[in-house]
C-alpha cells in the first residue's frame, strides 16, 4: 500500500484527473444518448452477459510472493495455509472493485432492456455475480498448482463460457439452463480441486512469476509518470516492425535515432500502447455524433500517447554505455522530440481519415489542423521543456 500509494500521487496529478475527468463525462453523456437509440433487437442479454463472465473469469490471486521466497519459505510450505487463506480472502475483497464498476456502468443497459424487472432482479444478479467470483478465484487457486499448461488454458477456457452461459441464462430468466450452467461450473471447480490434489505442492514459481507479472503492469502505468527504477521491460522481437521502422542513414547523427525508434518497436509495451490508444480513439472519433466533441477527443488521445511516450527518453537511464556515445546530449533531445512529432503526426493522419470517411470535411480540415499544431506545441514546448531539465 505505501508503494502504490507513493506512484498513484504522481499518477493523478492536475492534468490527467482533468482528462480522464472530460472522457468520462463525454463517455457517459454518449452512452445515456446510445440507449436512447437503441432498437428492440440489440442483443443486451449477450452483451451483458460477456461482460459478466469476463470480469469474473480474471481473478487471480494476490500472494504478494517474491523470488527470494523460493529458497526461505518453500522448506516452511506446510506452514503456510493461514498465510495463502488470507492472500485469498484479500484478493477477492480488492477485486469486487471490479465487479462493483461493471455492474454500475452495464445497469443501465440492463434497464433500458427489461423495464418491467430493472431494480431488485439486477441486485439479485450481481449478488450472484459476487458468489461466482468467489467460486472463481478458489478454482484459479486450484489451478495454480497444476504443472501442466495446455490443461490450465483448456479448464480456464471452459470456465469462461460456463460463466457466460450462467449470466445469459439468468438475464434471459431462463432458469432451468441456468442451473444446468451453474451445474457444469460446480463440476468443473470439483475438478480443479481435484487435479489440484495430484500435484506435488505449491507451484512456487508459477505464483512468483504471476505476481511479479502483477507488480510490472502497475509498474509500467506508473512509468509513465515518473521514474520506476525497479521495471522490467520485456522485449518483443517484431522482427517485421523493426526492420521497416529502422530504415535510417548509417550516420552517427543517426544514434539516438535508431536507438529510440528500436526502443518503440521492441522495448516495454510502447508499441502496444500507441496502438491501442489509436483503435481506442479511432472509434470514439467516429461513433460519437457531435464534430465539436470529435475533435476533442482527437486532441485528448493525442495528448495521452504523447505525453506516455516522453518516457523513452529515460528508457536507458540505467545503462552506463549511453554516456560513452561520442555524440552531442542535443542530438540525443532532438531524436526524441523528432520521433514523437512523428509519431503524433501519423496518428493526427489516421483520426482525420475518419472524418472523411464519415463525409464531415470541414472535420476533416480541423482535425487536421488542430493535429498538427497541438502536436508542434506539445513535443516543442512541454516535451522539449521536461527534457532539458533532466
Amino acid at each position: 500500500m505505501r508503494e502504490t500509494s507513493r506512484y498513484l500521487k504522481y499518477i493523478f496529478n492536475g492534468h490527467i484527473a482533468v482528462a480522464m475527468l472530460f472522457l468520462i463525462s463525454a463517455l457517459a453523456f454518449y452512452y445515456q444518448q446510445l440507449l436512447a437509440q437503441l432498437p428492440e433487437n440489440f442483443p443486451s442479454a449477450i452483451i451483458i452477459a460477456v461482460a459478466f463472465g469476463l470480469t469474473i473469469s480474471y481473478s487471480p490471486a494476490r500472494t504478494f510472493l517474491q523470488e527470494p521466497d523460493l529458497v526461505f519459505l518453500i522448506p516452511a510450505e506446510h506452514e503456510m495455509g493461514k498465510y495463502f487463506r488470507n492472500s485469498l480472502v484479500y484478493s477477492f475483497v480488492v477485486q469486487l472493485y471490479q465487479v462493483i464498476l461493471v455492474a454500475a456502468v452495464l445497469g443501465p443497459l440492463y434497464s433500458n432492456a427489461f423495464e418491467e424487472r430493472a431494480g431488485k432482479a439486477y441486485l439479485i444478479t450481481v449478488l450472484i455475480l459476487v458468489i461466482f467470483k468467489a467460486w472463481n478465484l478458489i478454482s484459479y487457486w486450484w489451478m495454480s498448482f497444476v504443472r501442466d499448461e495446455g490443461y490450465k488454458k483448456l479448464h480456464t477456457s471452459v470456465r469462461v463460457l460456463c460463466n457466460i452461459l450462467v449470466f445469459y441464462f439468468i438475464i434471459e430468466l431462463n432458469i432451468s439452463y441456468a442451473l444446468l450452467a451453474t451445474a457444469l461450473f460446480l463440476i468443473l471447480l470439483g475438478l480443479s480441486y481435484r487435479k489440484s490434489k495430484e500435484q506435488g505442492g505449491i507451484h512456487w514459481n508459477y505464483l512468483v512469476d504471476r505476481d511479479l507479472k502483477s507488480r510490472q503492469s502497475f509498474y509500467k502505468i506508473a512509468n509513465m509518470f515518473t521514474d520506476v527504477p525497479h521495471i522490467k521491460s520485456p522485449i518483443k522481437r517484431r522482427s517485421w516492425l523493426t526492420k521497416w521502422f529502422t530504415k535510417l542513414p548509417f550516420d552517427h547523427q543517426q544514434t539516438y535515432s535508431y536507438l529510440y525508434r528500436i526502443s518503440f518497436a521492441r522495448s516495454g509495451d510502447y508499441f502496444g500502447m500507441y496502438v491501442r490508444l489509436i483503435i481506442i480513439g479511432g472509434l470514439a472519433v467516429y461513433f460519437i455524433p457531435n464534430l465539436w466533441v470529435k475533435l476533442g477527443m482527437v486532441i485528448l488521445f493525442l495528448y495521452s500517447s504523447s505525453f506516455q511516450l516522453v518516457t523513452l527518453f529515460d528508457h536507458y537511464r540505467t545503462i552506463v554505455w549511453i554516456d560513452l556515445y561520442p555524440v552531442e546530449e542535443k542530438v540525443r533531445r532532438q531524436s526524441l522530440l523528432t520521433l514523437l512529432f512523428q509519431l503524433s503526426l501519423v496518428k493526427t493522419i489516421l483520426f482525420s481519415v475518419l472524418f472523411l470517411i464519415d463525409q464531415l470535411y470541414l472535420g476533416f480540415i480541423l482535425a487536421l489542423l488542430l493535429g498538427v499544431l497541438f502536436s508542434l506545441f506539445f513535443v516543442k514546448g512541454y516535451v522539449k521543456k521536461r527534457i532539458s531539465e533532466k
